[in-house]
Order: C-alpha cells, then structure tokens, then sequence
C-alpha cells in the first residue's frame, strides 16, 4: 500500500524569526533608524534669485507650483499605504507567533527606509520646486531646502513592496496576487506622482524614495523566509510505505 501525505504551505506563514539574524538585523535597523537625529545640514543663506535653469533637464521638465491641499492629502495619504501589508497577515492571524513575526520584520523595514529616507533628507540641501517659482509657502519654513528624497514616496514604496513580497510568498497560487502586486504599487506610484504635482518634489526626489522603499520592502521578508527545502521521507509500516513531503 502506497500512500502519500502532502502538507498544505498555506497552513502556517512561510516566515520565521531567527535570534542570531534578527539581534543583528535589529541593531542595524536601531542604527540605521536614529541616524536622521545627528545629521541637520542647513542652508548658511537665504536663498535668492533662484534660476529655474541650474535644475537637469530631466527634472525641470516636470516643476510644478505648489498646492497645499494635494501636498497636505499625498504627505498624510503616503503613510497610510504604509498599513497595507496587514493584508498579508490577517489570513494567518490565528497562527501563533504571526503578528509577533510580521511586527518584528515590519519594524526593520520601517526603521530601515525611514532612516536611509531622512538621513539623506537631514544631510542633502536641495530646494523644493516651489521655490523657484512660488517662495516659500506658510509653514513650510523650516522644510523648504529638504525635497531630497521623498519621505512620502519611501513609505508608500515600503508599504507596496512588502505587501507585495508578502503576500507572493504565502499565498503563490492566489487568483488574488497579481492584482494585489499591481494595486499596491499604483496606489504608490499615484503617491509619488502626486507629490511632484503638488510642487513639493522633483522627479529624482521620488524615484531615488520609490528605490529605497522597495528595496527594504522585499529584502526584509526575504531574509525571513522559512527553509522548507526537506527532502522527500520514505517511511517503511507493516503493510507498505509512506512517502511524505511538502509543496
């Protein structure tokens, strides 16, 4: 008698914590994560005269005034699409040690790219395209010489990429996953597009952003990934064998 036992990969979630990774990848994270803190580099002078034409060519194709209620709606929105790998979680969330798992891998996506995000931001002046053309809007005084990258853009990336990865690996088969991947990263991709129209950054300033989120987005739980390549076990009984392995 022959039987065969299968054992179904989307039981359980397909990501683990490891101590010894983690402990590092946690402290490179922390690392990481507070280093916008020391960094605030800062313009000596008040900028004047400002000359549309020092922009490159492939940004100053697209500068546009600025428009404080898309600004306030793409700044606000962006951070939002940072929640969108709950959707990965809730179909293992009565799995024991799943929100501690995705938290944990989360956190250091989130520290990663935030701290890479502003760490470049607090350290690079470049002036927002508003400057050359409106001044500086109320408010935003002490925000004006930041546009480089896009805070905004990072975590919508983040949050695109890592529902994206996520959810490819638990659920390979799902009817569901290609139009998970393309929605996650339109709505990212309008964030970011948003952002350039409302005057607040360049085009460089987004696709540097859309970079970095996605790269964390995928490298995190990619690191996490549990090692299911078992070989086959033939197990002898009284009566026959069982051949047991998993898909």
């Amino acid at each position: 008698m022959f039987f065969c036992t299968i054992t179904n990969i989307f039981s359980q979630t397909v990501y683990e914590l490891n101590l010894k990774k983690d402990l590092v990848l946690g402290a490179l994270s922390l690392g990481i994560g507070i280093t916008p803190f020391f960094v605030n580099n800062k313009p000596e002078n008040f900028p004047i005269n400002l000359n549309k034409n020092d922009i490159n060519g492939f940004d100053r194709t697209l500068m546009f005034s600025y428009k404080k209620p898309l600004d306030l709606i793409t700044d606000n929105g962006a951070y939002v699409l940072a929640l969108l790998p709950v959707i990965s979680v809730i179909p293992n969330i009565k799995e024991e040690n799943t929100l501690l798992t995705y938290g944990i891998m989360y956190c250091e996506a989130l520290l990663l790219t935030f701290g890479t995000t502003f760490t470049l931001k607090n350290a690079v002046i470049r002036y927002r395209p508003y400057m050359y053309a409106d001044g500086i809007p109320d408010g935003k005084e002490k925000d004006y010489y930041n546009s480089f990258p896009s805070g905004a853009a990072s975590f919508s990336f983040l949050g695109a990429s890592f529902l994206s990865a996520t959810f490819s690996q638990e659920f390979p088969d799902s009817k569901m996953k290609l139009p998970v991947i393309i929605g996650s990263y339109t709505l990212a991709t309008t964030i970011a597009s948003l952002r350039i129209i409302s005057g607040a950054h360049f085009v460089t300033d987004v696709l540097t952003s859309a970079l970095i989120g996605s790269v964390y987005g995928w490298l995190i739980p990619a690191l996490h990934l549990k090692n299911n390549n078992e070989k086959p076990a033939i197990i002898p009984t009284g009566n026959g064998v069982i051949f047991s392995f998993k898909i």
